[in-house]
């Protein structure tokens, strides 16, 4: 077999990865004997026709999910970042849930901030500010029904804030214009009969209007891995985040299954699905072959879309009435179907072993018909 019959039968990705780990000048020869051990290799990975691999993957995962310890909380390597791990965090990732218990993001970072240069005042940046954090003091006029506060210059100054974009985030987060003297912003209450509370509520809305910052980022830390300083961030804000010079947009990621998506497409969801099981599966030191992982996640997001493995999602949607009435709520199902004459073409292993059929895997996929010799009259 040559060269190019081989390569026929691998491939493109795996020819691409052959090639650009061969060394510039290597002989033909040498070049057939690595592309003939990779296709070695490659057929033997190759799954049998007739494989039960959902099965096995549902095993495969199950399995090691009832040894899975119920702790929910992990510590992320580093001091005061919380995030959700072990058998809850699978739930969610494999229930394709919107909102998640801990969303947090990994911003890695271009030069000169990747070496550890001016990275706490970046980190300021990234993280959201309400105002409250940036003002000395807050004074309550009770004659004049208003509210007056000093900026804090030397903070807003770090955080990159200044006093016209103070001044529009409270217009903007009271709708009432601000009179500006000096340090001190005054914000009178909105309304003739406004009393003791109304100043007091207007006080409270003050102190948490966003003023800078990247919102949904509610705390952020540096941190040293390997060679280099990333941030890690507690709430996610993906696109935002990547809109900055100073991120690296190709590494930063976020644990949030869906605004992956919704930023980056489906195929960084999948990615992103794969990645974050692997990531439990490490931390409670187990282990569960990749192409288990790779399969659930094919699923998920196979038409476009994430679904969850729940009756909303991937069940709620399988072609077989048996199928989906044996997972949850089978009469409301039966009778949908009866309703508007559904069939149901047994392909198959639930909805056949329901039935008491050979189900259509392994050795009962074959369809082979003997034909009997005639017997003579």
């Amino acid at each position: 077999m040559n060269i190019d019959e081989i390569k026929s039968k691998l491939n493109p990705k795996l020819i691409e990865e052959i090639e650009s780990y061969l060394p510039k000048g290597t002989s033909a020869d040498k070049a057939k004997k690595v592309y003939e051990e990779v296709l070695e290799e490659y057929q033997e990975a190759k799954v049998s026709p007739g494989e039960c691999v959902g099965i096995i993957t549902a095993e495969s995962i199950g399995e090691r999910g009832t040894q899975m310890t119920l702790n929910t909380f992990h510590l992320a390597g580093v001091a005061e970042m919380n995030v959700t791990m072990g058998l809850p965090r699978m739930i969610e990732i494999l229930d394709g849930r919107k909102t998640i218990e801990t969303p947090m993001m990994e911003i890695y970072l271009n030069e000169p901030y990747k070496s550890g240069k001016n990275i706490r005042e970046l980190a300021m940046q990234i993280k959201e500010t309400r105002l409250g954090e940036i003002v000395k003091e807050f004074v309550i006029d009770l004659a004049e029904n208003s509210v007056a506060f000093t900026i804090d210059d030397e903070k807003a100054k770090i955080l990159g804030i200044t006093p016209s974009a103070i001044m529009k985030a409270v217009e903007k987060g009271t709708k009432i214009s601000v009179k500006n003297s000096g340090r001190q912003y005054v914000v009178p209450v909105a309304g003739k009969d406004a009393g003791v509370n109304e100043v007091y509520k207007l006080k409270e809305l003050l102190r948490n209007i966003f003023v800078g910052g990247i919102k949904n980022i509610t705390q952020v830390l540096p941190i040293k891995r390997g060679e280099e300083y990333l941030i890690i961030t507690a709430g996610t804000n993906l696109k935002s985040v990547m809109e900055s010079e100073a991120v690296d947009k190709q590494r930063t990621i976020s644990n949030d299954i869906y605004e992956v998506y919704s930023v980056l497409g489906i195929e960084a969801a999948r990615a992103a699905i794969i990645n974050e099981m692997y990531k439990v599966i490490e931390g409670q030191g187990l282990n569960i072959d990749d192409r288990h992982i790779m399969l659930v996640a094919d699923m998920m997001t196979v038409d476009g879309s994430i679904k969850g493995i729940t009756r909303y999602g991937i069940i709620g949607e399988k072609s077989s009435v048996l199928a989906r009435a044996s997972f949850e709520t089978p009469i409301k199902h039966l009778i949908n179907a009866a309703l508007v004459g559904e069939k149901d073409p047994l392909n198959s292993v639930v909805e056949n072993v329901m039935i008491n059929q050979i189900i259509p895997v392994g050795t009962g996929l074959p369809k082979i018909v003997m034909k009997q010799p005639e017997e003579k009259k």
